[in-house]
C-alpha cells in the first residue's frame, strides 16, 4: 500500500495513492490512523482499505505525515564517515570510530514543528555558509519499534556548524525547515526487498544541475532492526515517529544549497520528493 496525505473537505487526511489518484481516509491524518490500527489490535493496510473512499479523488501528496518524534542516524554508510572525518582533517577519526562500533550514531532530529513535505522550502539556516541535502530513506514506526513503512527523507544539515565543532551538531540538525518527507509511506508489503531500494539526488539552480549522485540502501553497513533496537534503548518513542537512516550520497561544499535550489530526491520504489532551499532567518 502506498499510504500519505491529501488535502480533502478542508482537512488533511490520510488517503491510499493509487493510479495516479488517492482515495481519501475522511476525518483520519496518518498518525490517528495508526495510533487507530493500534488501539483495535488491526493492521494499518486493513483499517486504511476499510476507511478509505472507493471513489478516488485527483490530489497532490502533502506531508505523508506529521511524526511526533524524527530521529536521525549518521555514519550508517562508509562515505559519510569518510566525509565527516575529512572535514575535521582526521583520516581516520570520530566518525570512522562510530561507523566500525556496535553502538550507532542516533541524534533527535526534531518534531513535526520542522518538518515539510513535497514542494514545501526546505531551510538553510541564517549562520551557515555551507548547508547540504543529504538523501535518505526513512522508517516510520509503530509504538513497539516495528516498521510499519518507508518514505524519502532530506536530512538538511549545515555541514559547518557541525564541522566546527561536533558539540554543535544538534545546531546543525535541528532548525526550521530541517527534514522533509514524502512523497508517501509504502508499507513493507509492497516495498520488497528494503536493501535494494535505489536512491537518487539532483540539485537543481534555475536551468543547471549542480550536482548528481546516487546510491542504494544494500550499501548499508548496519541494519535497520539494529538502529531501531538502540533507538528504543531506554527511550519508548511514540508510535507515527520517524526513524532516518543515514546517507550514502555526500553533496560537497561547491554544491552548498542556496536559497531557490531545487532538491529532488527520487527512489523507484517510492517515488519524488522535490522541494526548493528558501533562508531561514
Amino acid at each position: 500500500m502506498r499510504l500519505g496525505q491529501i488535502r480533502y473537505a478542508n482537512q488533511t487526511v490520510a488517503a491510499i495513492f493509487e493510479d495516479g489518484a488517492a482515495r481519501p481516509v475522511p476525518n483520519y491524518s496518518t498518525l490517528e490512523l495508526i495510533r487507530k490500527a493500534e488501539t483495535e489490535h488491526t493492521t494499518l493496510v486493513r483499517l486504511a482499505e476499510e476507511l478509505a473512499s472507493r471513489h478516488p479523488e485527483p490530489a497532490a501528496p502533502l506531508i505523508p505525515i506529521q511524526p511526533p518524534e524524527v530521529w536521525g542516524c549518521g555514519c550508517t554508510y562508509e562515505p559519510s564517515a569518510t566525509f565527516r572525518d575529512a572535514q575535521h582533517g582526521e583520516a581516520r577519526g570520530i566518525y570512522d570510530y562510530v561507523l566500525r562500533q556496535p553502538r550507532p550514531e542516533i541524534f533527535f532530529k526534531g518534531t513535526a514543528r520542522v518538518c515539510v513535505g513535497p514542494g514545501q522550502p526546505i531551510g538553510i539556516r541564517a549562520d551557515s555558509r555551507f548547508t547540504a541535502a543529504e538523501p535518505e530513506l526513512a522508517l516510520v514506526l509503530g509504538a513497539r519499534g516495528e516498521i510499519l513503512g518507508f518514505t524519502l527523507a532530506n536530512d538538511v544539515s549545515a555541514w559547518d556548524i557541525e564541522h566546527e565543532n561536533p558539540l554543535y551538531l544538534p545546531q546543525s540538525k535541528f532548525y526550521c525547515g530541517c527534514c522533509s518527507l514524502g512523497p508517501v509511506i509504502v508499507t513493507p508489503d509492497e516495498l520488497g526487498d528494503p536493501y535494494s531500494v535505489e536512491i537518487r539526488c539532483t540539485i537543481r539552480r534555475g536551468d543547471e544541475v549542480i550536482f548528481e549522485g546516487s546510491t542504494t540502501t544494500g550499501a548499508m553497513v548496519r541494519k535497520f532492526e539494529e538502529l531501531i533496537a538502540y533507538l528504543r534503548r531506554s527511550n519508548r518513542v511514540p508510535s507515527g515517529s520517524v526513524l532516518l537512516t543515514g546517507t550514502g550520497i555526500i553533496v560537497p561544499e561547491r554544491a552548498a544549497l542556496r536559497p531557490g535550489d531545487v532538491i529532488t530526491i527520487a527512489a523507484p520504489a517510492i517515488g519524488e520528493l522535490s522541494n526548493p532551499a528558501a533562508l531561514v532567518e
